[in-house]
């Protein structure tokens, strides 16, 4: 017969444990094990951020098959398009959030989504954000394969989230350090023809891979959208391209 006290009984054992391995390697362990008893999902990743330096891979609990995607390949680029890089690099107030509710507003027709997110084959990503000293920021996900968070399942998770944010912000307080000791470098577009673009076409470059349509783009930039169109084809011309996957492929390319 199902108990409620007893699973809030073990739940509060859990965090319990997390509280307990704060400052040592079981931490993410103990705290991904308890954030699971109070809500499932299959797959979680913690990813460490200051500026637009690369990205520190923290934790996570992928099989070895799938972690090329969602680590080592993210990590390589494509992380300057990711809705949580940019949410932890403006930032968002802490707290958590869909992955849809910071994307931009083409975002699901943009070539991040369809050359990149696609091929993590996940239903739904959601993450926590921390703040922490020195303008560094931790994001913990969770991710799920078969079908997204529910409503209710959203707001149980999020009324822990000052509790998930306190412990983030307390066991990576350090992390700006971690960032100076490992000398990160700040990732720059070089080659593929895209160091022949103006700064502003540069701006629409991105604006574009991450699914701004030219509306946003030109609300964003303060210009207006017909002008947005004219960067974009100036773009295509100039690098001899003429789709967006095409764009998305020199971009990767491009960064250094």
């Amino acid at each position: 017969m199902f108990d409620a006290a007893d699973t809030k009984g073990a739940q509060t054992g859990l965090l319990a444990a997390a509280i307990a391995a704060l400052g040592t390697a079981g931490f993410c362990p103990a705290l991904t094990a308890w954030l699971r008893s109070v809500m499932p999902c299959t797959f979680t990743v913690v990813f460490g951020y200051q500026g637009d330096s690369r990205p520190l891979e923290i934790h996570d609990d992928f099989p070895q098959a799938r972690r090329k995607v969602f680590v080592s390949d993210y990590v390589e680029g494509p992380y300057l398009l990711d809705p949580f890089f940019l949410g932890a690099v403006r930032p968002v107030p802490p707290g958590l959030y869909r992955l849809r509710d910071l994307a931009p507003d083409r975002f699901y027709q943009g070539e991040y989504f369809r050359t990149y997110y696609m091929r993590t084959e996940i239903a739904e990503e959601i993450g926590y954000f921390a703040h922490l000293p020195g303008d560094a920021h931790v994001v913990l996900s969770l991710m799920r394969e078969e079908k997204v968070f529910s409503q209710p399942e959203f707001r149980r998770l999020s009324r822990i989230s000052p509790i998930v944010t306190a412990l983030m912000g307390q066991h990576w307080s350090g992390l700006a350090e971690i960032f100076a000791t490992r000398a990160a470098r700040k990732a720059e577009l070089t080659g593929q023809g895209l160091d022949r673009l103006t700064p502003r076409e540069r701006e629409i470059v991105g604006y574009v891979l991450k699914g701004h349509s030219a509306e946003a783009t030109g609300q964003a930039l303060g210009i207006a959208s017909g002008t947005v169109r004219i960067h974009r084809r100036n773009i295509y011309a100039k690098l001899g391209i003429s789709s967006q996957r095409e764009l998305f492929a020199r971009f990767l390319a491009s960064v250094s």
